[in-house]
């Protein structure tokens, strides 16, 4: 068959290209976004900086007053606003890493021999390496700046990552694997079900471990948070309402046995009156 008789590839292919060509163009525009806020922060870094100086040069004119010229160029709320970009981040990232049922929704988060996770993990360690270590630490314009510019890579490395994972999911195992991760899932809902008694939690437990078994690593942390919900006591039954004080039935004081009188016990003789005397007429 000639090369004309595959003419029906070319409606795949323009489907692969656009979606290739839409994906170059939001990671162009996401880098220029970032570059503007770079731009902006820079410009906020060097008028810090100036004013910084100002304050210096007119301190030296008025006298002897000490002034601290070796703090922080940079504002403690551009370093508050890096901080809080930067940690949301790393919580997304553990949400896949802690959570069992994400990881295996999406094992592509959890595989570092995807290049897209290989690159956000790069990037992770290099903006924790650049992290100043409190907003009021002393650090110059350039290491905030580089710090800034390893945030923002940080943040797009793990969108391009996350949006890579959630598009193959489970496409890069084989069909019995995928039998085993949807099996896992399906156990995983009963390990961590509190209506379930405790012995049917931890027979799922052990069976999504058996599943996941050379499909998917999962961290020490995980493994200790899905214990953890695994061994949740199954709440106890709350205990019967109290009475109210008033609804209480009183109890009846029993009816008195009479006792005997002891002298009379002790002495018959009192047991039957005085004899009476009769006077003779």
């Amino acid at each position: 068959m000639e090369w004309w008789g595959y003419w029906w590839l070319i409606f795949p292919l323009m489907g692969v290209a656009g979606a290739v060509a839409k994906r170059w163009e939001w990671a162009a525009r996401r880098r220029h976004e970032r570059r503007l806020e770079t731009m902006k922060m820079k410009a906020q870094l060097k008028t810090a900086e100036i004013e910084a100086r100002s304050l210096t040069q007119q301190a030296k004119r008025r006298g002897p007053t000490i002034v601290d010229t070796t703090a922080s160029v940079a504002p403690n709320h551009l370093l508050e606003r890096l901080f809080s970009e930067h940690d949301e981040i790393t919580a997304r990232w553990l949400d896949y890493e802690l959570d069992v049922a994400k990881l295996i929704a999406f094992p592509a988060m959890s595989d570092g021999r995807q290049p897209l996770v290989a690159a956000f993990l790069r990037a992770k360690r290099t903006a924790d390496a650049l992290r100043p270590d409190s907003a009021d630490a002393n650090v110059s314009e350039k290491q905030v700046s580089e710090y800034l510019d390893a945030v923002g890579a940080y943040a797009v490395a793990f969108e391009v990552a996350e949006k890579d994972a959630r598009r193959l999911r489970d496409s890069t195992f084989t069909e019995p694997e995928r039998k085993r991760l949807e099996r896992a899932q399906q156990l995983l809902k009963v390990a961590v079900d509190e209506s379930a008694t405790q012995a049917e939690r931890n027979v799922a437990y052990k069976r999504v471990r058996d599943e996941l078994d050379g499909l998917i690593l999962l961290s020490d942390d995980a493994v200790e948070v899905l214990e953890k919900k695994v061994a949740r006591e199954i709440s106890a039954p709350a205990p019967p309402a109290a009475v109210p004080q008033s609804q209480e039935p009183q109890s009846q004081e029993p009816e008195r046995i009479p006792v005997a009188d002891p002298l009379r016990v002790a002495d018959p003789r009192r047991s039957s009156p005085p004899p009476q005397h009769r006077e003779d007429a």
